[in-house]
């Protein structure tokens, strides 16, 4: 084999659009065989962490270096259809608000065309102690640059 099969598998953007599939196992479903609730926001937290990978923002490096990280600081999700095992699904994230601190993205689960969850999440900079932080220059440069694309 190319020895590309080792490698994890990565979303990509369409534009300013970033898109990160994934399928849905057992362990993600409850006993109604439906995908559990809190697990939706798994997938979306992998998605948006894909995307900052995808522009160069290193998340890992920023906390270690003791820069900061990023929190969840708002959600707001609306629940519309269930996602059922071995479905494929996307979670597509878009940003669409960046302030000195945090950055507001919108993020989708689909199934092909159908919008299963719809959620719009502050991501907030913080200290390594839990204090607000400005976001480092060129990560805001970024989120505009993003931002810009999808108006």
């Amino acid at each position: 084999m190319g020895g590309t099969i080792d490698i994890p598998y990565r979303g990509g953007f369409v534009g300013n659009t970033h898109r990160f599939a994934l399928r849905v196992y057992f362990e993600d479903t409850d006993l109604a065989g439906i995908v559990y609730y809190a697990n939706y926001l798994k997938f979306m937290e992998r998605a948006r962490s894909d995307m900052l990978r995808a522009v160069g923002i290193a998340q890992r490096d920023a906390i270690e270096a003791g820069e900061g990280v990023y929190a969840v600081a708002d959600l707001a999700i609306k629940y519309r259809r269930p996602a059922k095992l071995d479905d494929e699904l996307v979670v597509v994230s878009e940003v669409v608000e960046v302030r000195a601190a945090s950055c507001v993205i919108h993020q989708r689960v689909m199934r092909g065309d159908e919008i299963l969850t719809d959620a719009t999440v502050t991501a907030a900079f913080l200290t390594l102690d839990g204090r607000p932080k400005r976001q480092p220059r060129a990560w805001i440069d970024t989120f505009e640059r993003l931002k810009r694309e999808g108006e």
